[in-house]
C-alpha cells in the first residue's frame, strides 16, 4: 500500500500523532541533546511532586494562592519554592521529607515515557523526549498531571505501533511493582478501625495481591499506615490502567488498533460509553462514583476516538506480538479499579465488627492535618 492511500484511509479527526510524511527529517531521531523545555519541565515536576510528598509527610507550609503559585511555576523554579514555602530557610528540610514520594513517582513516570521513546528510536520513528507536566501541590495532591511524548512521524506498520504503545505501560509497571512492594514492607499494620472518614483508594487486583503477599494478612481486616513509596506505586498502577484504556490514541488504543484495526473505532466508542456508565450507574445506586471517568470520556471524544492508519495496515501481528498484546490487555484488567478514589464518611458505630466491611483503612499524612484517613476498596 502506498503512503497516499494510507493517508486517505486515515480518520479525519486530527490527532496527536500526525500522518506520516516522507519529507520529515529522519535525522531528528539521532539527536541526543535534551531540549531546555523538557529539562525545565522535568525539574519543575520533580519540585512540585517533592512538595506534595512533603505535605503528605505533615510539613506545614505557608501556601501561596494557587494562581500565584502557578504563575511562579511558569517563571522560575526558585520563585516556585519561595511562593510555596514562604520561608526560604525551611526549604531544604521540608523538601527532603517529600523525596520518598517524589523519587518513586518520577521514576515510574520516566520509565513509562522512556519505554515509548526508546522503542520508537529503535524502530526509527521520529519522536520527542518526554514532557513532564507539573501541577501545584495544592489543590492537586500529587503535584503532577503526568508526562507524555509526541510522535512526529507515523509508525509504518501495526507491529511497530504495538511495540511503541505497549512498551510504556510495561516499563512503568515494572518499576511500580517494586515501589509497591518496598512501600508496603515499610508500612505499619494496625487493627482495623472505621471511626474516621476520609478518602478511599480503590484497589486493583494487582495491588490487592501484592498487599496480601507483602503484609501476610488479610488486607480487608487491618489498617495500613501507607508509606509514601507505596502510594507512589499505587499511582503508578493507576496511571498504567488509565493509559491502557482501549480508547483513541491512548496506549491501550494503540494496542487495540494493532490487534483490530477495522474494529478499533467501535471498541473505542463502546469504552467511552463504559466510562460514562462507571459514573452514572453508581449515582443511580446512591453511591459515590469517580468523576475522573467522566473527564476521560469527554477528553476521548474531544481528541477523537479514531486512530490514524499506519502505512502498512494489512500485515497482522506475528504470534509473539499477538501473545504480548493479549498479555497487555490482561495487564489493563489487573491494574484497573472501577472507583480509584472516593470519599468515605465516618461510621456511627466505630466498635462494629471489622468483618462487616470490605475495605482496608490506610492512614497517610496530609497538609494541615496530622493524619488523613484513606481506605482501599477491595
Amino acid at each position: 500500500m502506498d503512503e497516499s492511500a494510507a493517508q486517505k484511509r486515515s480518520p479525519a479527526v486530527l490527532t496527536e500523532i500526525p500522518r506520516y510524511s516522507a519529507s520529515q527529517p529522519a535525522e531528528a531521531a539521532g539527536r541526543s541533546r535534551i531540549p531546555p523545555l523538557n529539562a525545565v519541565l522535568f525539574v519543575l515536576t520533580l519540585l512540585t511532586t517533592t512538595m506534595a510528598g512533603a505535605m503528605m509527610a505533615g510539613e506545614d507550609f505557608m501556601l501561596a494562592h494557587p494562581f500565584d503559585l502557578t504563575l511562579a511555576m511558569l517563571l522560575h523554579p526558585i520563585l516556585t519554592v519561595t511562593a510555596f514555602f514562604g520561608h526560604p530557610f525551611a526549604t531544604l528540610t521540608a523538601l527532603g521529607a517529600g523525596l520518598t514520594f517524589s523519587i518513586p513517582l518520577m521514576t515510574i513516570l520516566l520509565a513509562h515515557e522512556m519505554g515509548h521513546y526508546l522503542t520508537a528510536r529503535y524502530h526509527q520513528v521520529d519522536t520527542t523526549l518526554p514532557y513532564f507536566i507539573p501541577a501545584p501541590p495544592a489543590p492537586f495532591i500529587i503535584g503532577t498531571f503526568g508526562a507524555f511524548i509526541r510522535l512526529k512521524s507515523n509508525p509504518r506498520s501495526r507491529r511497530v505501533m504495538f511495540d511503541i504503545g505497549a512498551a510504556g505501560p510495561w516499563a512503568g509497571v515494572l518499576v511500580a511493582i517494586p515501589a509497591v512492594i518496598i512501600g508496603l514492607y515499610l508500612s505499619d499494620v494496625t487493627p482495623l478501625s472505621k471511626s474516621q472518614g476520609g478518602l478511599e483508594l480503590g484497589n486493583s487486583l494487582l495491588f490487592l495481591g501484592l498487599s496480601r503477599l507483602v503484609l501476610g494478612v488479610d488486607p480487608t481486616a487491618v489498617n495500613v499506615s501507607l508509606h509514601p513509596a507505596a502510594f507512589a506505586g499505587w499511582l503508578g498502577l493507576l496511571v498504567t490502567s488509565i493509559n491502557l484504556l482501549p480508547v483513541g490514541q491512548l496506549d491501550g488504543g494503540h494496542v487495540t488498533y494493532a490487534l483490530f484495526p477495522r474494529r478499533h473505532r467501535t471498541i473505542s466508542i463502546l469504552f467511552v460509553i463504559t466510562l460514562l456508565l462507571l459514573v452514572l450507574v453508581p449515582l443511580a445506586l446512591g453511591r459515590s462514583p469517580w468523576w475522573g471517568w467522566m473527564l476521560w470520556a469527554i477528553l476521548s471524544v474531544a481528541l477523537g476516538v479514531g486512530h490514524p492508519s499506519t502505512v502498512d495496515r494489512d500485515t497482522p501481528l506475528n504470534s509473539r506480538r499477538a501473545i504480548a498484546a493479549w498479555a497487555t490487555i490482561a495487564l489493563f484488567i489487573v491494574t484497573f479499579s472501577p472507583v480509584p478514589i472516593s470519599l468515605s464518611l465516618p461510621e456511627e458505630n466505630p466498635h462494629q465488627s471489622p468483618n462487616n466491611g470490605r475495605a482496608v483503612e490506610v492512614i497517610s499524612p496530609a497538609p494541615h492535618h496530622d493524619q488523613m484517613l484513606h481506605r482501599w476498596r477491595i
